[in-house]
């Protein structure tokens, strides 16, 4: 874990599903509702879901509520599941129910003491409105994938995000990015001159999970939210 010298950055940009919502716990959920994958292992499940996911964020834009159906029905249709329409729209709808992690409302409470907070997610605005009810903070600046027309790791995601928090003052030099996946936040951010901490909530468990493999180097390494809180804002 490299070391951060935290009073250079005004602004902490955060990706939310992942690191602050734990998006492994509410797809497997999703996916084992279905009778065709609910005895199947969970890091096989995570994986496929990982790959039908980013296939189809690579496309053309949709929403977010129907790439995560979609990609949850693959998945089934991989092991015998016949998912209808209508299961396909209940999977994409599922992303309100997904849950917190245990420390992301205290850490961004604290967080908040010392920076500005924002947002930077592959979502829709209403499902993250959902998510953000359930986080229970109030963020300076929220940049959506539905707002901007595309999926990081599509670097205009971080364009859209430069630009809104340079309008408010913070250049980009000034930002922190913080996230859970190396495939859609820090390589593109490494790429384009952010620096990053990597929340390392998979530390515990080989692969990647629900997101593609990478090869990034975050500026700095933690494995909760609560530990970087307690590291970027002491005492």
């Amino acid at each position: 874990m490299a070391d951060l010298d935290y009073g250079a950055f005004d602004a902490l940009t955060f990706d939310c599903y992942g690191t602050l919502i734990d998006w492994e716990a509410g797809i497997l959920a999703a996916l084992r509702s279905i009778p065709a994958l609910a005895t199947l292992d969970g890091e096989m499940l995570l994986d496929e879901y990982a790959n039908a996911e980013a296939a189809l964020e690579a496309g053309p834009y949709r929403r977010y509520r129907e790439i995560a159906g979609e990609a949850m029905a693959a998945v089934a249709q991989a092991h015998d599941g016949e998912p209808t329409a209508e299961d396909v729209a209940r999977l994409g709808r599922s992303v309100v129910d997904w849950p917190p992690f245990d420390d992301s409302h205290d850490a961004l409470v604290k967080l908040k003491t010392r920076f500005r907070l924002g947002v930077l997610t592959n979502c829709d605005d209403d499902l993250f409105a959902a998510s953000n009810r359930r986080l229970g903070i109030t963020f300076d600046w929220i940049v959506t994938a539905q707002q901007v027309g595309s999926y990081k790791p599509d670097e205009r995601n971080f364009a859209a995000l430069v630009e809104r928090l340079g309008a408010d003052g913070v250049p980009k030099p000034r930002i922190l990015h913080v996230a859970q996946s190396l495939f859609h936040d820090h390589a593109p951010a490494q790429r384009l001159g952010f620096r990053s901490v990597w929340i390392d909530r998979r530390h515990d468990r080989p692969g990647s999970g629900a997101t593609p493999p990478a090869d990034a180097r975050p500026d700095a390494t933690y494995p909760s939210m609560a530990a970087f809180a307690a590291a970027a804002v002491p005492g």
